[in-house]
C-alpha cells in the first residue's frame, strides 16, 4: 500500500508540473494554477508558486550551473546531485505546513505513526522516484553526447515501466523537452510526431 501511495504522490507532482505548462487545463491559466498549488499541496506541502519559476529556468538553463534541477560540480554522482536539488526545493515554511496537517490529523484522533507512513514516506519515496528517473538518468551525463541543446534523454524503451517509474518522465524525457506542454499521458505518441 506504500508504494502505491507513494506512485501516486509521484503523480500528483506530475500533475502539478503539467499545470506549470498549461497542459492540465489548456488556455485556462488560473485553473492550472489553482490544480497546480493544489496537487503540490497535497503531495508535500511544496509552494507552486515558487517552484513554477524554477522548473521554467530548469527549461531555459538545462543541465547547466543556472538549472536549479542540475549539479554542474556532480554531473555524474547521484548522491551529491540529489542533495543539491533537495536544497534547491525545501523551504522552512514547507515544514510548517507539513506540521500544522499532522497536528490537525492528529487533533481529529489519526494516529502520527499512521501520518508517517501512509502520507510522509510516501512522499519522501515519491522524491526519491521523481529525482532518479525524472530528472538524473534523463539528465545525467555519460560518454555519448546529448542529441540537442535540451540535454536530455529518453530512458528505457518506454511503456508500462516507463508508466510505472515516472508516469514518462523518464521513458520520454526527451520528448517532454521538446514539446513541454504536451500533457504525460501523450508523451508516448509524442515521440512518433516529434524531430528525433
Amino acid at each position: 500500500m506504500v508504494l502505491v501511495q507513494a506512485w501516486l504522490s509521484t503523480g500528483l507532482f506530475i500533475i502539478a508540473h503539467d499545470c506549470m505548462h498549461g497542459a492540465f487545463a489548456p488556455g485556462r491559466r488560473g485553473r492550472n494554477r489553482t490544480a497546480g498549488r493544489a496537487a503540490l499541496m497535497l503531495y508535500a506541502g511544496l509552494d507552486y508558486d515558487k517552484m513554477a519559476p524554477a522548473h521554467f529556468a530548469h527549461h531555459r538553463h538545462v543541465g547547466t550551473h543556472n538549472d536549479p534541477d542540475f549539479n554542474a560540480d556532480a554531473p555524474h554522482t547521484p548522491g551529491r546531485w540529489f542533495l543539491r536539488f533537495f536544497g534547491n526545493y525545501y523551504t522552512h515554511m514547507q515544514l510548517v505546513r507539513i506540521t500544522v496537517v499532522a497536528c490537525i490529523y492528529m487533533a481529529l484522533g489519526a494516529s502520527l505513526i499512521n501520518f508517517a507512513v501512509f502520507w510522509a514516506v510516501p512522499a519522501l519515496l515519491a522524491l526519491g522516484q521523481l529525482f532518479f528517473f525524472g530528472t538524473f538518468l534523463p539528465h545525467r551525463h555519460s560518454a555519448s553526447p546529448f542529441a540537442d541543446q535540451h540535454r536530455a534523454r529518453s530512458v528505457g524503451a518506454g511503456g508500462l515501466i516507463s508508466l510505472i517509474s515516472c508516469f514518462h518522465f523518464g521513458g520520454y524525457h526527451h520528448e517532454h523537452h521538446l514539446s513541454p506542454q504536451t500533457p504525460w499521458w501523450r508523451l508516448p505518441d509524442a515521440r512518433k510526431t516529434l524531430p528525433a
